[in-house]
């Protein structure tokens, strides 16, 4: 099975990030779809505790931090946009109250669609992937996170400049993401931005900070990275940071297939256009001897370890 050409090799190692277009089939793209609309039509909110979605970086949000975001890395569960909420209680339940359909406040699903999902695992767990991998030097690569990001329209939150092995950290880095357009995802509709070439040393890319759950085992936040902050082979080199010239608004239409390097300054705008832009990501990290996946990490390992990508 083929993985990546030469071209594209150099392209990601150069600027951090690959667009691959055409990377899912047309019926690929429209069965993810089916799926995302059945899992957002067909779960009840009976029992939700309606957790919303924020990426940590507001101090008050402890709520990504509550059991049922912490314990999601084995499940297909849901959260919701803060921005989908009235600021007033529902005066019936007293619960916070919807203001959209369920199935428009939805921020993400996740985070094990790759294990749960059979269309998402079809397109994750597969051997191109496995490919893929091993042409960006995986040795033992390991499948983690699997989410569906709705962005809805007008409410489809922010997502600031980050990278990914702040969240997913191993000693040393290794994460990488895929990142699949299920939708058209442009200019004007909350598409990715990367920082061309901002994963290298020369170009601050540092994991200088680390997304872990709190000692007391209650929430999460933000720490200093006392460990390695680049991944092996990187060179060291004087921190010059990212400049405005170097971010590129990326275009990228359905079936496309974006490789983030986790080291790479990206970032996400809030989606004030009409129409939503689903995307289906997960991440890779090296399960092999000489990497280590630490315990702070605010995901953890399943029973029987995270999902095996080498075929």
């Amino acid at each position: 099975m083929a993985g990546l050409t030469v071209s594209q090799r150099s392209f990601f190692q150069e600027n951090g990030y690959l667009v691959i277009p055409d990377y899912l089939s047309p019926p690929e793209i429209e069965s993810a779809l089916t799926e995302t609309n059945s899992l957002l039509n067909n779960f009840s909110l009976d029992t939700h505790p309606l957790t919303q979605f924020t990426t940590g970086d507001d101090d008050k949000a402890d709520h990504v931090g509550d059991d049922y975001f912490l314990s999601s890395g084995d499940k297909v569960r849901y959260f919701f946009e803060p921005d989908a909420f009235s600021p007033d209680p529902d005066p019936a339940t007293g619960r916070a109250a919807l203001l959209k359909p369920k199935h428009l406040a939805v921020n993400k699903i996740g985070h094990s669609l790759h294990t749960l999902s059979p269309p998402f695992k079809a397109i994750s767990l597969n051997a191109r992937n496995a490919a893929v991998a091993r042409d960006l030097g995986f040795v033992d690569p390991r499948v983690l996170q699997s989410m569906v990001i709705c962005k809805q329209p007008s409410i489809g939150g922010a997502v600031p400049s980050h990278r990914d092995s702040e969240f997913l950290y191993t000693n040393p880095p290794s994460a990488v993401g895929w990142w699949y357009a299920l939708q058209d995802a442009g200019p004007g509709n909350a598409t990715l931005g990367m920082w061309k070439g901002s994963h290298k040393g020369r170009k601050g890319g540092h994991i200088t900070r680390r997304f872990v759950r709190k000692s007391d085992g209650h929430g999460t936040e933000f720490v200093e990275n006392d460990g390695p902050r680049l991944p092996k082979g990187m060179e060291e080199k004087a921190i010059d940071g990212p400049t405005d010239e170097e971010l590129e608004i990326l275009d990228i239409k359905a079936g496309s297939l974006v490789l983030i390097h986790g080291n790479v300054l990206h970032k996400s705008e809030k989606n004030t256009s009409p129409r939503s832009r689903y995307a289906y990501t997960f991440h890779v990290i090296e399960g092999a001897d000489g990497w280590e996946y630490d315990g702070r990490n605010w995901l953890q390992p399943p029973e029987g370890g995270f999902s095996s990508l080498s075929q």
